[in-house]
């Protein structure tokens, strides 16, 4: 009949990485190869109103960026994702709710450097959505001699700050690495980036 019993997508979560939140499901047992997946949210305030997901609609993948589909970032909300094969269609199956505010895993940020005569200019950029760029992350600044362990820190700049250090100091091989924060219901923070170094007073 053209009408296959078609499983439903497994391991259905709504997680969180590098600031997006993301739902992620593994394709249900016998999958045929050329299944397509759509994908609907809801929001904890408007229960039973489940919304399309334009980009999330008839797609080959296994996962589906909600991040910027998201109306309100303070509301917990929740996914479902059904398959879809020639005329037959799975179950829905949905996720657990998570609001992106207090559940967003930060990424580290990037940096990079700019020499001056005598001080160094470091600035962070953060691979952000647009849609959540109004909200106010900070970051905190390593400095070190290579080989060192003693860590000079600048804590809590702002992220569209730059830090201005004086280098007239330093003379060596000096590294720098820098986390994200986010204070949310309670502070969250990236790991480090990896360390960016330069020569800093080379005299050759």
């Amino acid at each position: 009949s053209g009408h296959v019993r078609l499983l439903p997508p497994q391991n259905v979560t709504l997680f969180s990485k590098d600031f997006a939140m993301i739902l992620a499901w593994a394709p249900g047992e016998d999958s045929p190869p050329d299944v397509t997946y759509t994908v609907r949210y809801e929001s904890q305030d408007r229960l039973d109103r489940w919304k399309k997901v334009p980009h999330c609609r008839n797609i080959p993948r296994s996962f589906c960026n909600l991040t910027c589909a998201l109306p309100n970032l303070y509301v917990k909300v929740r996914a479902r994702v059904k398959a879809l094969w020639g005329r037959s269609q799975s179950p829905w199956v949905k996720s657990q709710f998570k609001d992106y505010y207090s559940d967003v895993e930060l990424a580290p940020p990037v940096l990079s450097l700019s020499l001056r005569d005598d001080s160094i200019l470091v600035r962070a950029s953060f691979p952000l959505p647009t849609c959540v760029e109004s909200l106010t992350w900070k970051y905190d600044l390593n400095l070190w001699e290579a080989g060192s362990e003693d860590k000079k820190k600048y804590e809590g700049y702002f992220r569209k700050d730059t830090v201005t250090i004086n280098t007239t100091a330093l003379r060596g091989n000096y590294c720098f690495s820098a986390r994200a924060l986010f204070e949310s219901i309670s502070l969250k923070h990236s790991e480090f980036s990896q360390p960016v170094c330069v020569l800093l007073n080379h005299k050759g």
